[in-house]
């Protein structure tokens, strides 16, 4: 069993969402006792009634016909609240008129807030924009956007009127933004101007005009100024949007339709373009912030976040649960890595959130807040994009808070959601994800198909839930859709992770399953070398791979270390050894190289495959997909790799 770090008090779990939500069902009522477990098997024993119960304790703004969960020849087919009608923007816009909806600050140290009436107003104004070009229900409305009150406003109202939205973040060039709006025909594309970051101005307006002279059947290029409007506390005039209408509209529709284009990373070929359906991303997300967050009325919420990872959709959802939200855009390290904190501290912030990659690099860098912030308001730290080591979660324990749930929740853009994450009234462990989330029969699986405890295996879901993918955008007959997701195993989603499930029914992830090493027939996480090798003061961040060498193969690990730091001998000793004494032997790698970059993507993700493509001489396809694509080059032709 992994160490606990923490226990909610009995005052603190009693006052939870979900602790009112089980009173209200009467599941996981053990007498003062809460169990979590106990509503977790009544949610996947009887979806219908726990979606229809979870939709009523929400308050989820719609018009509700008869059906909850209408079954389909297999599971890609179910359809949740099939007759029923919703608008996203409606439930988000939803409350007190004076209260604060959101928070934005820049890295150039500038803030803006706008209250729900103020938010409602701009959100008029570019519908009737919208209106004017055209737009209605269905149509695709595209964004290359920074993180601004204006962009989340611009997607509301694109919602409002019942058409698609899908963004990118406004470092993409111009062929990673083709690869991913040509395939879905924009009739309207929202720009910023531009964008700081590391403490310099980068304009996009460029990349914007290419883009459009080379989509066919986009109408108009909008400008969303960084500095914001001067109506709305910024200073540019509204240029854009000179009309005076000051009410938004909601246009209800079906619950299953489309709301939301996202895109997978792109790095294995084109990006898939992932539809997913407006009535699921609301309850889902309503699910995940109300039970698995306690996201409760007032509280205030902070995801660092760019416009095109999902938890962006994810961090404008929480509105609906009545929440304010505090936007950043810019480096969440400059001008060094307490940046965030001070944020948090400033507006005295309940739930606080970033990668995985984030807290690592804080706790290189040695920040502690702990010493010198007020966090008193925070309640929750949240952390996904890939595995929190166990050294993170005692750092986060030791130096911000150490009554804080730590939830590292996990599941991604192909369900614009999560399968794992927080629980409020249960204990937290080094290492671990809570929980399974409610309503998701998660499962682990080894080769054979068999659902396993304690033992690494596939992680799936063996049930229907609200944020399935609707399908992918240009997929006729569904193929790319059941090849993605259902070709593994029948009948069950296969989402591509390598994970265990814990005798506390946690989960524990090793990695994507694509990346894991085969070493002596035994498949092992990449984390599981990633956990112990970050452990060294000396190693930032590390990537293994398999390399085809001498008729077999061999594991080899690159890492980046610090400026000052050299890979000697005695590091490269102190490597092995630490793998070797925290995971076993046959993790140690047979070569270990430094480099002085390691390939991501644009949501922080370490790119193994793509490094496996390089060292092997194979072509890697959409390196615009890569926040860092030159990085790629440092693997290409080593001399080392030959020996």
């Amino acid at each position: 069993m992994n160490e606990k770090l923490w226990q909610p008090s009995a005052e603190r779990a009693g006052a939870s969402l979900l602790a009112s939500f089980m009173r209200a069902t009467g599941i996981g009522l053990n007498g003062d006792a809460l169990d979590y477990d106990e509503l977790w098997a009544h949610s996947i024993r009887h979806p219908q009634k726990f979606w229809a119960d979870f939709r009523v304790f929400s308050g989820m703004i719609g018009d509700w016909g008869s059906e909850v969960l209408e079954a389909g020849v297999d599971l890609r087919s179910a359809r949740f609240f099939a007759d029923s009608r919703v608008n996203y923007a409606e439930n988000l816009l939803r409350g007190d008129g004076d209260r604060v909806a959101l928070i934005f600050h820049g890295e150039d140290g500038s803030r803006r807030e706008l209250t729900i009436g103020g938010l409602r107003r701009l959100v008029a104004r570019i519908q009737d924009a919208l209106r004017q070009s055209g737009v209605g229900a269905g149509d695709r409305v595209a964004g290359i956007v920074a993180n601004t009150p204006e962009v989340a406003a611009a997607m509301i109202a694109t919602a409002g009127l019942g058409a698609v939205w899908s963004s990118c973040s406004p470092d993409f060039g111009v062929s990673g933004v083709l690869d991913r709006f040509d395939q879905i025909g924009p009739k309207i594309l929202f720009c910023s101007d531009g964008y700081f970051y590391n403490g310099k101005w980068h304009e996009t307006l460029t990349t914007g005009k290419i883009v459009m002279s080379r989509m066919q059947g986009t109408e108009k290029l909008i400008t969303l100024p960084y500095q914001g409007f001067r109506e709305f506390g910024g200073d540019r005039p509204m240029e854009e949007f000179p009309g005076t209408v000051d009410t938004p509209e909601f246009r209800r529709t079906l619950f299953n339709q489309p709301q939301f284009i996202m895109f997978s990373s792109g790095t294995t070929g084109l990006p898939k373009c992932i539809v997913h359906g407006v009535g699921g991303s609301l309850i889902q997300h309503l699910k995940e912030h109300q039970l698995h967050c306690d996201i409760q009325p007032g509280d205030r919420l902070m995801f660092f976040t760019t416009c095109g990872w999902m938890m962006w959709n994810w961090l404008i959802s929480a509105l609906a649960s009545e929440a304010t939200i505090i936007l950043y855009d810019g480096s969440p390290l400059f001008p060094d890595a307490g940046r965030l904190a001070d944020i948090a501290a400033a507006e005295k912030v309940t739930h606080f959130g970033a990668s995985a990659k984030y807290f690592d690099a804080c706790l290189k860098a040695g920040t502690a807040p702990v010493g010198s912030h007020d966090l008193d308001a925070l309640r929750t730290i949240l952390s996904t994009g890939s595995p929190l080591s166990s050294d993170c979660f005692h750092y986060i324990y030791r130096d911000w808070k150490a009554d804080i749930c730590l939830s590292s929740i996990s599941g991604g853009t192909d369900i614009l959601g999560c399968f794992v994450g927080g629980c409020p009234v249960a204990p937290v462990y080094a290492g671990e994800c809570q929980k399974r989330l409610l309503g998701m029969e998660v499962r682990i699986l080894n080769e054979a198909g068999e659902a396993v405890t304690s033992e690494p295996g596939e992680l799936v879901c063996a049930s229907p839930h609200p944020s399935m993918p609707t399908g992918f955008f240009n997929d006729g007959d569904g193929r790319k859709y059941r090849d993605a997701y259902f070709d593994r195993f029948t009948d069950v989603w296969t989402h591509g992770d390598w994970a265990e499930l814990t005798p506390e029914g946690g989960i524990v992830f090793y990695g994507r399953s694509d990346a894991t090493l085969n070493v002596a027939g035994v498949r092992i996480g990449t984390a599981e070398i990633y956990r112990p090798v970050e452990q060294i003061e000396d190693v930032l961040e590390a990537l293994v791979v398999e390399q085809k060498h001498a008729g077999g193969t061999r594991l080899v690990l690159f890492v980046r270390l610090r400026a000052e730091a050299q890979l000697t001998d005695g590091l490269v000793g102190e490597i092995r050894s630490q793998i070797r004494r925290n995971a076993s032997p046959r993790h140690v790698p047979k070569k270990i190289l430094a480099v002085g970059d390691i390939p991501r993507t644009k949501s922080g993700k370490i790119v193994e495959l793509a490094v496996r493509n390089i060292i092997h001489g194979e072509e890697v396809r959409n390196v615009s997909a890569l926040a860092n694509p030159e990085a790629l080059e440092l693997f290409r032709d080593l001399p080392e790799l030959a020996e």
